[in-house]
């Protein structure tokens, strides 16, 4: 099979995973208008579903470039000062201070831990992302050290040390806003 049509199919597989429409078609044994209705309810329920399927699909399509060094993830600079200084108080004497920092640490690495909450997955979003990965990533002959020599696997793992800085300056944040008796939200 030639590299243009493996993408394609990929490319096909993430499409559907990713459609919206899909969650509106109706069941053998249900009508149209209690399909739309389910599709609508999935909607609400889940606000960012469709958005971070379409992120990740993004995400997966651009990957071939960001092994080349075509294109790069800047590490954001919430994420840069977290990895410069996790425990750092600076700045951060009230309450509003110290919720606005969680917030914006909430804004780059998604919603925290929360207790009872249940843990949903998307089997067929899920499957078709390792699929589009596994046919995005089977295009580079030697990715591993294609990756190295052109700096996208330092890049990651820099990203990667940010991130956990990143989860590491929110969880001690969310204990000091506690111990201080903090009522703001995040």
């Amino acid at each position: 099979m030639s590299v243009k049509r493996s993408v394609l199919f990929g490319a096909m597989a993430l499409a559907l995973a990713a459609s919206p429409a899909m969650a509106g078609q109706a069941k053998p044994d249900q009508s149209k208008s209690e399909a739309k209705s389910d599709a609508s309810k999935t909607t609400q329920e889940e606000p960012g579903r469709w958005d971070d399927t379409r992120k990740k699909a993004l995400e997966i399509g651009s990957q071939p470039a960001r092994d080349v060094g075509m294109s790069r993830r800047e590490v954001p600079p919430i994420l840069q000062k977290a990895y410069d200084d996790p425990y750092s108080l600076k700045g951060l004497k009230t309450c509003k201070a110290l919720s606005a920092e969680v917030t914006s640490l909430n804004g780059v690495l998604g919603p925290d831990y929360v207790v009872g909450n249940a843990y949903k997955e998307n089997r067929a979003g899920k499957l078709a992302e390792a699929g589009g990965k596994t046919i995005i990533n089977s295009i580079i002959p030697f990715r591993g050290l294609v990756r190295e020599v052109t700096g996208a696997a330092p890049a990651d793992r820099q990203m990667n040390a940010a991130i956990d800085a990143g989860l590491a300056r929110r969880g001690f944040l969310r204990g000091v806003h506690l111990k201080q008796g903090c009522k703001t939200k995040f």
